[in-house]
Parts: C-alpha cells; structure tokens; sequence
C-alpha cells in the first residue's frame, strides 16, 4: 500500500483546509486509515482515524472542527479541517493500519504517506 498526502499550505486561523491522502495498491489487508500530525518539537500524535466499515473517530482537540472520510471508489481519504487553530500547525500524516493494530499509538501503523505542511496564523 502507498500513501500520497497533499493539500497542506497556510491558512489564517479560523479558516480550512482540505487534505486528501492517494491510496495505491490493495486496500484488503487495511482495516483502518488514519491521520496523524507532528508539530516542530513535539512527538507525532492521533489526528482522526476511519475504519473500513466507516466509523470515525477524533482526537478530542479536533473533535467538532475536523471530519474524515473515506472514499473507496476514488481511492482516496480525506481530512476537512475547519475553524482551524495556530495550535494545529504541524505536519500531517496519512496512514494505514491492518487490523491487529490501535491507532491511537502512532507506531502501530503499518504504512506511511509523506507528510503534508499545515500552518495556521494567528
């Protein structure tokens, strides 16, 4: 499986974005895709995750701002970010977990897209 992020950039706090992660290869073996972020400084962190059978769920800083979904026949998941925040800014990831993996913990996904720049201003 292989992972494309993309639509990072700089937004003014209280604005959106919309990141979309590029799913190549045989989604089977995948039980669950995820999104994870990393400010400078600080380790990685839970984002949003959406499971096969679609049921979502939030980290609770982005819980009611931020939406996940999952679109099998384009092949693509997707992060809505809205009322963004300064504190949001990091690099976000898309990942992928097969199902004996919990992705809250980062180190559990077994695949990894290149990081996408999300910058919030104040």
């Amino acid at each position: 499986v292989q992972l494309q992020a993309s639509g990072g950039g700089l937004v003014q706090g209280g604005g959106s974005l919309r990141l979309s992660c590029a799913v190549r290869g045989s989604r089977n073996s995948i039980d669950t895709w995820a999104w994870y972020r990393q400010a400078a400084g600080k380790q990685r962190e839970f984002v949003a995750r959406i499971t096969r059978g679609d049921i979502p769920d939030y980290a609770d800083s982005v819980k009611g701002r931020f939406t996940i979904s999952n679109d099998n026949a384009e092949n693509t998941v997707t992060l809505q970010m809205t009322s963004l925040k300064p504190e949001d800014t990091a690099v976000y990831y898309c990942a992928a977990l097969q199902p004996d993996k919990h992705y809250l913990s980062p180190i559990q996904a077994n695949y990894w897209g290149k990081g996408t720049q999300v910058t919030v201003s104040s």
